[in-house]
């Protein structure tokens, strides 16, 4: 990460922003002076892992959409991110195609009836897998740092799961809480 600290702050991420029709993700890294970019890997309907399943309550088996990224600091590998909606919410919205949202995912739910309200975010750290190893640059030693983050309704329905893959050096994560 270039020797330097990162800071990440979820707010941004989590708030649908009507006035900003742009990569969130770019706007944090320009704001921190630094440059950042997203490859989509894969879009498309899977068979979600139980964590996910669990987490979106879908029964074990059923199908949900991933969406899954390549995060690029100064053009430096820096996150896997993969992001789970229900069927019922992606298809035949721009969640369920390959291609950048404009404004982003969570504007998008928000546009369509499922603005997130609610956010669970659990933080730790894991042995990558090795594809995860070879498309961070990771080592084999070398272990990840991993953010799940649940976001759901004010009536707690869950619309979104991101299971997050970071490089563990030089990162921080900060909470911000606003109590209503």
């Amino acid at each position: 990460m270039g020797g330097s600290d990162w800071l990440s702050v979820s707010m941004p991420y989590v708030q649908p922003d009507a006035t900003h029709a742009g990569d969130v993700w770019a706007a944090d890294a320009a704001g921190q002076g630094r440059s950042g970019t997203q490859r989509i890997l894969a879009v498309g309907e899977v068979v979600a892992a139980a964590e996910v399943a669990a987490a979106l309550r879908v029964a074990p088996g059923d199908p949900v959409t991933v969406r899954r990224r390549l995060m690029l600091l100064d053009d430096e590998p820096v996150e896997l991110t993969d992001s789970y909606y229900p069927v019922a919410i992606a298809r035949g919205t721009a969640l369920a195609e390959q291609r950048k949202i404009r404004g982003g995912a969570v504007r998008l739910l928000a546009e369509v009836g499922y603005r997130p309200r609610r956010v669970r975010e659990d933080v730790y750290t894991r042995l990558p897998e090795p594809a995860e190893r070879r498309l961070l640059g990771l080592a084999d030693h070398e272990w990840a740092l991993g953010l799940t983050r649940v976001l759901s309704t004010q009536d707690d329905v869950p619309v979104e799961v991101s299971v997050m893959t970071m490089v563990p050096w030089g990162r921080r994560l900060r909470y911000e809480l606003a109590i209503d």
